[in-house]
């Protein structure tokens, strides 16, 4: 099928029962639903050191970060759900993208990013649902040439709304989540039109 998107999906978080990687997998299982080829990854199985241009002039890219920045550049589009921490974005989640930000020798800058398309979600227990962290990625993707769709999720209390099968409790939410996922599987077949 020539015209069927592929989605990296991915979580901001490395804890095992993250309430964002439960998110994100409901986005995902959605667009594959609606014909999309979904590629699941938890960060956790790719560590990075953390960014330091001391250690990338000594040692370079790092396989686990060449294998994140193939992964990006091999799909069209990314479910990001976005933990926010301290009102910001997690360490994690920051790391990853300025380890992928980091051109390889003859490669246009910032390949891994520029023109590929987002959507992000969050989970928090906080009464906010993550939103203050989704305002801080949003603006770095945007800066660095994702194209961020407008509509996000953000999911409060999650230490209360997951049930034992991974779902949202609520069918309204889980509808809502759903539909991000959908949605980046459709606008990415329409510009591939």
């Amino acid at each position: 099928m020539p015209n069927t998107s592929k989605i990296l999906a991915f979580a901001g978080s490395t804890r095992k029962e993250s309430f964002n990687k439960k998110l994100v997998k409901i986005a995902a299982d959605a667009a594959r639903a609606a014909g999309a080829q979904v590629t699941y990854l938890d960060l956790k199985d790719i560590p990075m050191p953390l960014f330091d241009e001391d250690l990338e002039k000594e040692q370079g890219l790092s396989e686990n970060a060449k294998k994140f920045r193939a992964l990006l550049q091999a799909h069209d589009g990314f479910l990001i759900s976005a933990p926010e921490y301290n009102s910001s974005i997690s360490g994690v989640l920051k790391n990853a993208i300025d380890w992928a930000s980091r051109p390889l020798p003859g490669e246009t800058p910032l390949v891994c990013f520029a023109g590929k398309v987002v959507t992000l979600m969050s989970a928090s227990p906080g009464a906010l649902g993550g939103l203050r962290g989704l305002v801080i990625v949003r603006s770095l993707l945007s800066n660095i040439g994702v194209i961020v769709l407008p509509t996000q999720v953000a999911v409060p209390k999650a230490h209360e709304v997951f049930g034992p099968d991974g779902k949202l409790k609520d069918p309204k939410q889980q509808a809502s989540i759903e539909s991000l996922g959908r949605d980046l599987a459709g606008f990415l077949i329409k510009l591939k039109g």
